[in-house]
């Protein structure tokens, strides 16, 4: 049973990244790269993606462990591989999930300098650090362990399911600098989350017993929205499904964004994205465990005449000096804000392109450059570094090639392909490609696919 529960661990790690859309960012002129930035420019009068396919990405990634360090048809037995993993992790790995569905993505040109874009997608975004204490304890027992101490700070988790209305406009000041903005109401259908714990469970060798055990300054919450209405779980699909779309605990979020062409080949952008929180208000339900306990066993006497409940007195005693607290009160979630920031010089053959304005503008033909990621987590902040290559064929077929490196690899290899038929225009991007013969061994992949009607 034992051994059950930590596979279980191990398996639910690895299917629980927000999203580094590295492949994405300033690729093409895709519509979907105004949500990385909204001042990237953009060169038609207005475009519509086709509802619930113009963009769908999701992305799954553990550091520094992968489903075949345990499975690996090898001599050693599964407590080896195990006890291997746990030795290799810290506290600071982490497993994501990312995953967003676009319902709606249209734009329009207001004017020569002026671009509106708006729309409504639905995320999964969650994160769980691999609590490396609590699954040691779970294999090896606190036997093995005397006079050390398991965090209770290593139980650390944050999972948001929520829909996002946004609109956002992109104004061209001049031929170098553009800027761009995008509001966003957050509305959230469930919320899950454990911050900010403490407190320590010690084993000592003990004076009237083998052991003596500690549980000092505990101090544990977890936090739920969403799920529990009336005292009760909401099991009814469509109350999530309403919950979606401005029905939710709601909130508030920001995008900004900067282009600046700083000589005709090269250019600076920068996004700051999801800079926001959510008030959870309704069908919250929270647990706090907080306050501390010693144990040093049970003194049992034998008195037939006077028997003794001694689990009763155990469990009072317990629930006394370590009570467990419920309450509805209400509480904001902050959106985990995300920065990017790219340079990017272009060269080889000149072409023209048709503009919106019934005019031409020059381009060229292939990119190279860099781009720098960074998301705030509960925890620290994780960065992404990217170097990456563009080619356009042609106007209507793009290309995109990249090298990663962040905390799941450093060599982490995305593909992206732009093309248009007429006015349909499809895309796909895959990340971490070199893994893909083998996802057992990937820390992390990511794909991202769409279809969009773009009119010059």
């Amino acid at each position: 049973m034992k051994k059950a529960l930590l596979f279980s661990s191990f398996l639910l790690s690895f299917f629980v990244n927000s999203q580094n859309k590295q492949v994405l960012y300033d690729f093409a002129e895709l519509p979907q790269t105004l949500l990385l930035n909204p001042a990237l420019e953009t060169n038609y009068k207005f475009h519509v993606g086709v509802p619930l396919l113009s963009g769908i990405s999701s992305e799954i990634g553990v550091t520094n462990f992968a489903l075949s360090d345990l499975f690996l048809p090898d001599a050693r037995s599964i407590n080896d591989k195990v006890n291997e993993v746990l030795n290799r992790l810290t506290f600071r790995d982490y497993a994501k999930v990312n995953a967003q569905i676009e319902v709606l993505n249209a734009g329009f040109r207001y004017n020569d300098k002026t671009y509106f874009s708006f729309g409504f997608y639905g995320e999964i975004d969650g994160i769980g650090y691999i609590p490396k204490d609590a699954i040691r304890l779970l294999n090896e027992g606190n036997g093995a362990f005397i006079n050390s101490s398991f965090n209770a700070s290593q139980i650390l988790y944050k999972i948001d399911v929520l829909g996002v209305l946004h609109v956002g406009i992109t104004r061209k000041i001049d031929e170098k600098l553009t800027i761009g903005g995008r509001f966003k109401i957050y509305s959230s259908v469930a919320n899950v989350e454990s911050t900010n714990n403490s407190g320590t469970f010690t084993t000592n060798r003990g004076d009237n017993n083998i052991y003596i055990h500690y549980l000092d300054d505990i101090d544990v919450n977890l936090r739920t929205a969403g799920f529990i209405k009336n005292n009760e779980y909401i099991d009814n699909p469509r109350e999530y499904f309403k919950n979606t779309f401005l029905g939710g605990n709601l909130g508030i979020g920001l995008d900004f964004g900067i282009t600046y062409n700083i000589t005709p080949q090269l250019q600076f952008s920068g996004s700051l994205l999801d800079f926001g929180f959510i008030n959870h208000k309704k069908n919250i339900k929270n647990t706090l465990v907080k306050g501390s306990f010693t144990f040093e066993g049970i003194d049992f006497e034998f008195d037939s005449n006077n028997p003794r409940d001694y689990w009763q007195e155990l469990n009072e005693d317990f629930r006394e000096q370590l009570p467990t607290i419920e309450n509805n009160d209400s509480y904001i979630s902050w959106r985990p804000a995300k920065l990017n920031a790219a340079l990017k010089y272009s060269f080889g053959e000149k072409r023209s392109k048709y503009c919106y304005d019934n005019t031409y503008k020059d381009f060229y033909t292939d990119a190279v450059g860099a781009q720098l990621y960074s998301v705030f987590r509960p925890l620290s902040q994780q960065f992404a570094l990217t170097g990456f290559y563009q080619k356009s064929f042609n106007k209507n077929l793009h290309a995109k090639v990249t090298y990663t490196i962040d905390d799941y690899s450093a060599y982490n290899i995305g593909f992206g392909l732009s093309a248009q038929i007429w006015k349909i225009n499809f895309y796909g991007i895959f990340d971490n490609i070199i893994q893909y013969q083998d996802l057992s061994s990937a820390n992390s992949a990511s794909f991202q696919l769409g279809v969009n009607l773009i009119f010059n």
